[in-house]
């Protein structure tokens, strides 16, 4: 069943009045990075049994995403969640009527993401989630938000690796991670024996700094985040080589919630929240904001 005309009815009584001018700017408790505000929805209004009306009631929503992975999702040594994946889920909460300090956020590394939305440990996922068709067998996504391309990282003096065609004849010991799509899209172009996964990419950045791998690849977007905290160790090679849309998981089949999130990050590009949540984090290193892609059917 689909809810357009509930949604139609939901927005038009929820005040998410997503304006650039009133998003201001608040300083992390812990001395951080500045981060945006978005106005919270006051009692929101959705029809019975939709999973809106259930959160909004509850006063809180469980967004998992990921902890150690700079710009999109990053939980610092002050405790407070940041990244563009995180500004996407605050403003999608505040749609909901939940602010900022009534989320709860759940790790949800690469291999786990679909685990945690099947077994209701969380509300929605947003965590440089690639949308496939794989995927979809378990789960349903919103979006896509941002659109990404795979690309290798290497230590800055590797002049061998040019692009995906070159790690073959390299023999270039690639990582990546377990249950993403990364770590499949690399596959034509390596021996397995070439390949190493762990459960984060972090794991992996540390791996290229001591020298156990010679490669690391995954999105350039989380990539580029790496690469800033590496005091230029850290650089990419050659071009993306795939386009990865980033969608938000959500239990399959619930079409009127996807509908909401869609029609939420619609109107947070036309008021310039997209714009502002993307120059406060991602931005500041990848440069120019996107545009919201096109939104595949729900």
């Amino acid at each position: 069943m689909r809810w357009n005309q509930v949604l139609r009815a939901s927005v038009a009584v929820v005040a998410f009045a997503l304006t650039a001018t009133a998003c201001g700017q608040q300083e992390s408790p812990g001395g951080g990075s500045q981060q945006p505000q978005y106005p919270v929805a006051e009692n929101p209004q959705f029809q019975a049994g939709t999973t809106m009306a259930a959160l909004a009631q509850a006063g809180t929503i469980r967004i998992g995403t990921k902890f150690e992975q700079p710009l999109f999702g990053l939980r610092g040594l002050d405790g407070q969640m940041q990244g563009f994946d995180v500004e996407i889920g605050k403003i999608i909460a505040a749609g909901l009527g939940i602010a900022p300090d009534a989320i709860k956020w759940v790790e949800a590394p690469s291999g786990q993401r679909e685990e945690l939305i099947k077994q209701d440990k969380v509300d929605l996922v947003v965590a440089t989630y690639t949308i496939n068709n794989k995927r979809r067998e378990q789960i349903s996504f919103a979006g896509p938000y941002y659109v990404a391309g795979q690309s290798l990282m290497v230590k800055s003096d590797n002049n061998q690796i040019t692009g995906p065609d070159s790690l073959r004849s390299t023999r270039a010991r690639v990582c990546s991670v377990q249950g993403s799509a990364s770590a499949d899209n690399v596959l034509p172009y390596i021996d397995p024996t070439q390949l190493t996964l762990f459960d984060v990419y972090s794991k992996c950045a540390d791996a290229l700094r001591t020298g156990q791998v010679d490669v690391v690849t995954t999105d350039d977007s989380i990539l580029l985040g790496f690469i800033d905290r590496s005091n230029g160790q850290f650089k990419l090679a050659g071009e993306p080589f795939t386009d990865e849309p980033y969608g938000i998981g959500i239990s399959k089949g619930d079409v009127a919630f996807c509908e909401f999130i869609d029609n939420t990050l619609t109107k947070a590009a036309e008021s310039g929240v997209y714009t502002q949540a993307w120059e406060a984090t991602a931005g500041k290193v990848a440069g120019k904001t996107p545009k919201l892609p096109k939104f595949d059917p729900c």
